[in-house]
């Protein structure tokens, strides 16, 4: 598998099947954020998952892979830091602030950043079209953040506290997904880098978790959240594994584009699964995101 992946990479090949992940880790990622939503506190839902993850992962990179190239430790000692700040990032935000404000900012913004760190990192190149296409999603997903933003009622002070943790999330993203991305091509074994990614990065979430509940005077009741951290572990394989692998065998900032369409996914499930409302206006951008993402991957 690992050779048949590092031979369409860069194809016309590659850039196909690197749309198709790019847009199953869109889908696997709002409804992992779903998963998130409300019913536990979001440091012990992350840590459940990684729980799992660890679990999972743990005997597949030690005993299938085996251990890493030794160059490529301090290159996943960078990984563990890189993620460890994301999903700390996001456990403030979602402390503070509403899911449906927090999601847009973090997935509008990171994008952004990413077309232009490919651009300089991987000497990526994109049409006026494809640009036409970033501003239209990017631009819908802020917008979307912003009417989401209008409709609360909190705090004024948790809410600005959360949007700030939200952008460093967007940054985060960009960051990880540029970061992952040189990693694994310099891996040379992108199915083993990305067990010992999952392995190594979700030790850290795990223990804090693990401490937090020991901590807390009222703890929730420990076998709903473990299946839902059971349930998340699994949709986070689809969701990261996929989008690394479409980075490899395809254009990073194309992919990390793609995967940003996850805003209109997570607002469907909240339309007909959640029961949310959604109006003309919450509609018309959603629309919006779906076709700068097919702008983007058709205006090459």
């Amino acid at each position: 598998m690992n050779e048949w992946l590092l031979s369409i990479a860069g194809t016309p090949e590659g850039a196909r099947l690197a749309t198709i992940l790019a847009l199953t880790a869109a889908l696997a990622h709002a409804i992992f954020g779903a998963l998130q939503k409300g019913l536990h506190d979001p440091w012990l839902t992350r840590g459940a998952i990684d729980f799992w993850l660890v679990m999972i992962a743990g005997p597949v990179a030690l005993f299938y892979f085996g251990p890493p190239a030794p160059f490529m430790w301090p290159v996943l000692v960078g990984v563990v830091v890189i993620h460890f700040l994301y999903k700390l990032a996001m456990a403030l935000a979602y402390e503070r602030a509403a899911f449906t404000v927090v999601y847009p900012v973090v997935r509008g913004t990171g994008p952004l950043i990413t077309i232009f760190a490919a651009m300089i990192i991987f000497g990526e190149r994109y049409t006026a079209l494809q640009w036409l296409g970033v501003a239209c999603l990017s631009g819908g997903i802020l917008l979307l953040a912003l009417r989401n933003l209008s409709e609360e009622q909190i705090d004024l002070r948790a809410l600005k506290i959360g949007l700030v943790w939200a952008l460093v999330g967007g940054v985060t993203v960009a960051l990880y997904t540029t970061y992952d991305a040189w990693a694994i091509r310099l891996s040379g074994d992108p199915l083993g880098f990305v067990a010992w990614f999952f392995f190594l990065s979700s030790i850290d979430f795990a223990i804090l978790a693990a401490l937090r509940y020991r901590r807390m005077a009222y703890p929730p009741d420990l076998r709903p959240l473990m299946l839902r951290g059971f349930a998340g572990a699994l949709i986070g394989y689809v969701s990261f594994g996929s989008v690394m692998v479409a980075t490899l065998i395809g254009k990073v900032g194309e992919a990390a584009i793609l995967r940003e369409t996850s805003t209109v996914f997570a607002a469907l499930i909240g339309w007909f699964i959640l029961k949310e409302r959604v109006g003309p206006r919450k509609l018309a951008l959603m629309v919006m995101i779906a076709l700068g993402a097919m702008i983007v991957e058709f205006g090459r």
